[in-house]
């Protein structure tokens, strides 16, 4: 049996797109499990799928941390976090089902005795349960832990599958810190559970509207045919945070937006704005096209000329006054951490070439914002007068990822009244007015996927080290060259980042 056919319902009709996929015999272990990330977002989308009826009815979750729980106190933090954070309307009869499921292991991730503890706790759960052997161990823990838990699985067979049964593996970012270490990373992992049962999550790749983008273009006839040099002008892919770091300083400083950010989502995004058409919508299909894309990109000429860094100073914003970052609490008054970051990118092929790429990330910028403007061409020619065109922009295709999720298209119209005055207007696609179903989050999307050993949605090994490639060369730069440039919190970045596009004769785009 393969990994996607071990479990099938004999009932179920695959060709019948009413059925949701839902997940076989299987259960899920979080380490880490008292963190933020999994408190907010893992055990809600837990609770969220089990709610729509897309876990299996023994389903299992064991929580692995540092704390002296019994299973009942576990019980209770889940079902707090839950009610809290949910999607779906809490009920009393779906909880109680998971309930039953749910263990909690306390100990150190040195800790033989816990993972033995674990594993005896995963057997019990199989036979009580109905797992079927099949387990998914989520490493919600510090970068630095990822090798010490993946040796520690194999160590106590924990990672090793009955037969006909699976063990996976899934990762949070960031994947190494530059291209030595995620290589590394990927050595360590890899010797413990194959390459197609390791996970690496990019939370935007479960956003519905990144998925969009695939079938906005290859689902539609009247995109693709302009998405090429002979029409785009430019791409700017944006993804900007109106926070600061919070209580984040531990991991951030020394890490910066653009190992952050830049480095696996904005790439991602590059990657399947730029891809040709895959020839299926595999895994294997998605990663040969989204990894031609990433060989394919190549730096500016000018680092200094065509990147740019900076850092948020003291501001206001939402009408409060807020910290720089270098006053924020555990960060050093010399740091050289970037909290914006701006870069420019050429894609070295035949579709794209001499079409630049402006990505750019930041924190304490004016709005939460995460979009992809396809910017084209102005016509080649105006039969208008000067005065009749100049509120006349470029036309423009802007994909919002979030958090108003949608599509806008921008373009010149005639404004009412007897002169050809010709200003821009918008098309406006909202997911949540054109669809009476709201988007799940992205995280119940790509826990579904690990259960069912679905990989479109993850970024395979080979996509995150070339993702460093690319990013290696920009943060050597940045290490020898200057200090970030300070930007007040609440505006959209440093002048720097302005300049850059201006010497193009170009401008950011304002969301």
């Amino acid at each position: 049996m393969t990994e996607t056919d071990s479990w099938n319902n004999p009932l179920r009709d695959p060709s019948d797109r009413r059925l949701p996929r839902i997940a076989g015999p299987s259960g899920l272990v979080i380490f880490g499990v008292t963190g933020d990330l999994s408190r907010k977002k893992l055990m809600p989308a837990v609770y969220d799928l089990a709610n729509r009826g897309l876990l299996p009815p023994g389903f299992s979750l064991v929580g692995f941390a540092r704390r002296d729980w019994a299973d009942e106190d576990f019980a209770q933090v889940v079902h707090d976090s839950v009610k809290e954070h949910a999607r779906t309307p809490f009920r009393e009869e779906v909880w109680t089902e998971l309930a039953a499921g749910m263990r909690f292991v306390p100990g150190d991730f040195g800790d033989d005795d816990a993972f033995e503890k674990l594993r005896a706790t995963v057997e019990e759960l199989d036979k009580a349960r109905g797992t079927s052997g099949n387990f998914a161990f989520y490493l919600s823990v510090p970068p630095k832990f990822f090798p010490l838990v993946a040796q520690q699985l194999k160590k106590h067979g924990l990672s090793d599958p009955p037969e006909g049964s699976w063990r996976r593996a899934v990762i949070e970012k960031p994947f190494g810190h530059d291209l030595a270490s995620a290589q590394e990373l990927n050595r360590v992992v890899h010797q413990v559970f194959p390459p197609a049962e390791v996970f690496r999550i990019d939370h935007y790749l479960g956003k519905e509207t990144v998925q969009n983008i695939l079938a906005l273009r290859f689902a539609n006839t009247m995109f693709e045919p302009l998405w090429n040099r002979s029409y785009v002008d430019h791409v700017q892919i944006t993804m900007a945070e109106d926070i600061g770091i919070g209580s984040r300083a531990g991991y951030y400083d020394g890490i910066g937006a653009a190992r952050d950010v830049i480095q696996n989502h904005l790439l991602q995004l590059l990657a399947l704005t730029a891809m040709e058409e895959p020839s299926g919508f595999d895994a294997t299909s998605l990663v040969q096209e989204k990894l031609k894309v990433l060989q394919a990109v190549r730096h500016p000429g000018d680092l200094g000329a065509h990147t740019v860094r900076g850092q948020y100073a003291h501001g206001w914003q939402g009408g409060e006054e807020v910290l720089g970052y270098l006053e924020e609490e555990g960060i050093d008054a010399k740091s050289r951490t970037d909290t914006y970051a701006a870069i420019k990118l050429g894609i070295d092929n035949r579709r794209w070439a001499g079409v630049p790429f402006y990505l750019r990330t930041g924190k304490r910028l004016g709005r939460r914002v995460t979009e992809i403007a396809v910017v084209f061409q102005r016509a080649p020619h105006l039969p208008f007068s000067h005065t009749d065109t100049q509120e006349l922009g470029k036309n423009a295709l802007v994909i919002r990822v979030q958090p108003d999720e949608g599509v806008t298209v921008r373009f010149g119209s005639k404004v009412p009244g007897t002169s050809m005055e010709i200003r821009d207007v918008t098309m406006d696609f909202a997911y949540g007015e054109s669809f009476t179903e709201s988007s799940p989050e992205a995280y119940e999307r790509l826990i579904l996927d690990v259960l069912l050993g679905d990989a479109n949605l993850f970024p395979r090994p080979q996509e995150v080290e070339e993702s460093w490639r690319i990013l290696d060369p920009i943060e050597e730069y940045w290490d020898r060259h200057g200090k970030p440039e300070q930007y007040t919190a609440g505006t959209w970045g440093p002048k720097a980042a302005d300049e850059m596009l201006a010497r193009d004769g170009r401008s950011w785009r304002r969301p």
